[in-house]
């Protein structure tokens, strides 16, 4: 799943306020709680349809402030990729490039019981995290 907003501001305050942990509250719609964090790896609850789980996850790729790459490891075995792409436009402001991909531990199996309880609630989530970034950074 990918999505993309614009927001206006430059890439630099998106980036300072996507890349702070404890900033996730602020715009992560899905978002519950932080555990251990540091610049390249947090523990994080979600909760998609009422359900709570815990990921915790490693920054792989890092160009601040054009892209992150966050690997996550979740419950069964699942495991979960994420990047930013922040892209500078011609006016100064950003393009934010958000994409998600979450792979269900039993492979076919698990990702067409994945499909059947989550169906488009990740992109919906995906696109109101985005919507509430961009009111933060633009206040």
């Amino acid at each position: 799943m990918t999505t993309t907003i614009d927001i206006d501001a430059p890439p630099k305050e998106v980036w300072d306020v996507v890349m702070d942990p404890e900033r996730l509250k602020d715009w992560v719609t899905i978002h519950r709680g932080l555990g251990k964090h540091g610049r390249d790896h947090m523990e994080q609850s979600l909760c998609l349809r009422g359900v709570t789980f815990h990921v915790k996850w490693d920054l792989a790729e890092s160009r601040a402030p054009t892209l992150a790459v966050w690997e996550g490891r979740g419950p069964a075995r699942s495991k979960a990729h994420t990047a930013y792409r922040l892209e500078e436009t011609a006016d100064g402001t950003t393009r934010f490039h958000y994409e998600n991909d979450f792979k269900a531990p039993l492979g076919p199996f698990g990702a067409v019981a994945s499909r059947a309880l989550v169906g488009g609630v990740p992109e919906r989530e995906a696109n109101a995290s985005l919507e509430r970034l961009k009111a933060l950074v633009e206040r």
